[in-house]
Order: C-alpha cells, then sequence, then structure tokens
C-alpha cells in the first residue's frame, strides 16, 4: 500500500510559508496529539559551528500549533559519543540555548532524555539479525507522542542522513550510538585516562580493571553495552568507527524500528534546505551540495525519507560519496522487510 508524502515547494514561497503549507497538509497527523498529550519533538541543533540546523522559529511555530490542540510539547535530543559540546547535558544545553532554543523563544522546554552524562540507557530485549537489544533513554518506554523534525544532509558513513538516523542515532542512549556504530569492543585511550574509577563500578560484566596505572577493558569479557562510554567524563574510552556499511545500515534501520514500535503516533517531517556534504554533527559552513527544495511529511518513515531521497538525488548523485548508492538501497530494502515502513509513496504536493 502506497504511504502518502507530502511536499511543500520552496520555489516561488519563503521557507515560513513552506512550513505553514506542510503544517497545513498535515492536520490529519497532527489531530492525533489531543488535549493533555506530552509530545516530544526529536531534533538536534548540531555542532557549535553548524549554521544548517532546523531553525527555533520553525519549532515555536509548530510548538504553538500544538499548544492550541491542548497538547504538552517538549523538545528532545541525546547526548553524542564523541568530543563536542553535546557529550553532556550541561553543555549540550547551553549550546541549544545560545542557538536560540531557549523555552522562551520556542515555547516549551528543551530536554536531554539520557541524563547529565548519558547514564540514562535502559537495555531492551529485540530480536534481529544484527541486533538482540537497544539500549535507549528510559523516555522511549513511555513517550507515546513523537513528532521528529530532521535536517538533510549528507553523512561521513552512511552518505545520506534523514528521519531514520534522527531516530535509530539520534534516540539511542550513548550506550547504543556504540553499539550502533561498531560490533568491535572499545578500548581505553590511556593518555586520556585518570582512573577515577567511574568506568570500572559502571561495567556490567566487570571487564574494566586498572593496569598499569591506567583503567584496561578486557575485550574477552566486554559485551560491548558501551556504559563505560556514557560514565567517562574524560573521553578516555576509545572507540572503533570501522563497520562494514551494510551491517551499519542494517542496524539503524533495527534501532529505528524497535524505538518506533513503543511508540504509538509518529509523524516525520525532513527539511530539505541547507544541504551540506557532512551531517550537523560535524558541519560548520560547508558549502551546500544542492538547492533547496522543500519540506516533507508523512507518518511514514521509510517512505518520507525515500522520497526526499529520491528527489534529491535524482537531480544528482549527491549522496554517492565512496560509492553508497547501494547501500543506500540495501537500507531501504532491509528496512521495509523488518516492517519498517514502505517504500511506495505517494508524493502530494502542497
Amino acid at each position: 500500500m502506497n504511504s502518502e508524502v507530502c511536499f511543500a515547494d520552496i520555489k516561488d514561497r519563503s521557507r515560513s510559508e513552506c512550513f505553514k503549507a506542510i503544517l497545513k497538509s498535515s492536520e490529519g497527523h497532527l489531530s492525533q496529539f489531543k488535549k493533555g498529550s506530552f509530545v516530544g519533538i526529536k531534533m538536534t541543533v548540531g555542532d557549535k559551528k553548524n549554521t544548517g540546523h532546523i531553525k527555533p522559529e520553525f519549532v515555536k511555530t509548530l510548538v504553538e500549533n500544538l499548544k492550541r490542540r491542548g497538547a504538552k510539547p517538549f523538545v528532545f535530543d541525546t547526548n553524542v559519543i564523541y568530543h563536542g559540546q553535546r557529550q553532556n547535558a550541561v553543555d549540550h544545553l547551553n549550546l541549544a540555548y545560545q542557538k536560540g532554543f531557549t523555552p522562551d523563544r520556542i515555547g516549551c522546554p528543551f530536554v536531554i532524555a539520557d541524563s547529565v552524562f548519558g547514564t540514562d540507557s535502559k537495555a531492551i530485549a529485540v530480536d534481529f539479525k544484527n541486533l538482540k537489544e537497544i539500549r535507549v533513554p528510559s523516555l522511549v518506554n513511555v513517550l507515546e507522542d513523537l513528532i521528529v523534525l530532521s535536517h538533510i544532509t549528507g553523512h561521513i558513513m552512511t552518505g545520506y542522513a534523514a528521519s531514520l538516523k534522527n531516530v535509530a542515532m539520534g534516540m539511542a542512549s550513548r550506550a547504543g550510538k556504540q553499539a550502533l556504530h561498531s560490533s568491535v569492543r572499545p578500548a581505553i585511550n590511556v593518555a586520556n585516562c585518570s582512573l577515577c574509577g567511574c568506568c570500572i563500578e559502571a561495567c556490567p560484566v566487570s571487564a574494566v580493571s586498572e593496569m598499569s596505572g591506567r583503567a584496561y577493558i578486557n575485550p574477552n569479557i566486554c559485551i560491548g553495552c558501551g556504559e563505560c562510554i556514557a560514565y567517562c567524563k574524560f573521553g578516555a574510552v576509545a572507540i572503533n568507527w570501522h563497520e562494514d556499511e551494510n551491517i551499519f545500515a542494517e542496524r539503524m534501520a533495527e534501532y529505528a524500528y524497535a524505538i518506533l514500535s513503543r511508540i504509538r503516533r509518529k509523524v516525520f517531517l525532513n527539511f530539505a534546505f541547507d544541504i551540506t556534504e557532512e551531517c550537523d554533527c560535524m558541519a560548520g559552513n560547508d558549502p551546500h551540495i544542492t538547492e533547496d527544495a522543500g519540506i516533507f511529511a508523512s507518518a511514514d518513515i521509510l517512505s518520507v525519507d525515500k522520497a526526499c531521497f529520491d528527489m534529491l538525488a535524482g537531480k544528482k548523485d549527491i549522496f554517492s560519496r565512496g560509492g553508497r548508492i547501494e547501500m543506500h538501497r540495501h537500507q531501504f530494502e532491509y528496512a521495509e522487510k523488518i516492517g519498517l515502513g514502505s517504500l511506495d509513496y505517494r508524493l502530494v504536493e502542497v
């Protein structure tokens, strides 16, 4: 069955008018969010130097729409595992506020879902080809209403980043992000280790111990849960970023399915503005790799990502870096196979 994807073309109108048009066309989806419902708005403000992220004024317009319905919206994100200002909730929130995502400007709270140091990490059993558990903030277990705002960009590992990545990677805890990125166990970067003991205490299988005045992770005991990453405040846990691209793509689909299957009502909006080669986690003021297109919206995460990909990649191979077109196809096909969504969609211009 074809899923409906609404598309507001930026041609001949402002970005604000484009967003209002997509909200109007999404009235049927937004009407699900009733009086008193807590609606989580998932998005990212990007790295400190990034300027292409979704802007606060769009969030404010959406929040006002939800409040008129009597809903209780809030914006949320999770901490990251690489170095930067989003590795803990204190610096993460300060960065968000510096970029204008303060409660008075967006009309609702901005929260970091996995706690100050990313230690809110609940293990949930799943049964997929690549994963037998996911690790997510406890919010995922109780959230019923979700709106995902995604800025379309390129990506160093996947070549293309949209709603699927925003959910899979963006709603995983720090420990979950480690499991997503690599099946190779983490190790200790001894130059950064202060032997504070946090990782030793946090390890659930006692794989971390002291050796020569520094922490040491025994790879034969380590289960790759990533708890040491969450608890280390000194960047002393080295992450292996290398993984087979198809396995990484499949894990992303599995994570997204597992997360979304626990949430009753969801809507996905993809913003195809200021599209850069790197994602907002890395990009600064990078040159755009294609012209602005508009905004896509759907209740089907796979359809909205595929529709956006088809339109943008159809103009030129902007997401083909490193021969990743085949990997994209593999991820889309695998995601449909496990039931994440539909690749057959009907594009409705609004």
